[in-house]
């Protein structure tokens, strides 16, 4: 993965300048190890969150290959997220968990970290 992204203190995960980080769930962390898994390079792969719409919590989620030079990395037990700099910003406090619905829909929720 070379120099890119801004990795995170996995011990306490927050950045250098001490700013809480998301967290994951423990199925959060299965399902993006799952989906990570099926990409072409799985090494570096991982699950980028980007802002769509902060005004109504609107955020895309997307499997790619490599973090983008600006973007944070937060990585659980091997599940990474990569998180574009607005992202990083609005979901710095929150917890992302996942599960799949009814009908086998990926469904991400964000909830506070406790």
């Amino acid at each position: 993965m070379g120099n890119r992204g801004r990795r995170l203190d996995k011990r306490t995960l927050t950045d250098r300048e001490g700013a809480p980080w998301l967290t994951l769930t423990e199925n959060a962390r299965d399902i993006v190890r799952s989906l990570i898994a099926q990409s072409s390079d799985a090494e570096a792969a991982g699950l980028r969150i980007s802002a769509e719409d902060t005004a109504v919590g609107a955020f895309q989620v997307s499997v790619v290959t490599s973090p983008g030079e600006d973007e944070t990395v937060v990585e659980e037990d091997g599940a990474r997220v990569f998180l574009e700099p607005t992202a990083a910003f609005v979901l710095g406090d929150m917890m992302l968990d996942a599960q799949l619905g009814q009908e086998g829909a990926l469904q991400f929720a964000l909830v506070a970290q406790p």
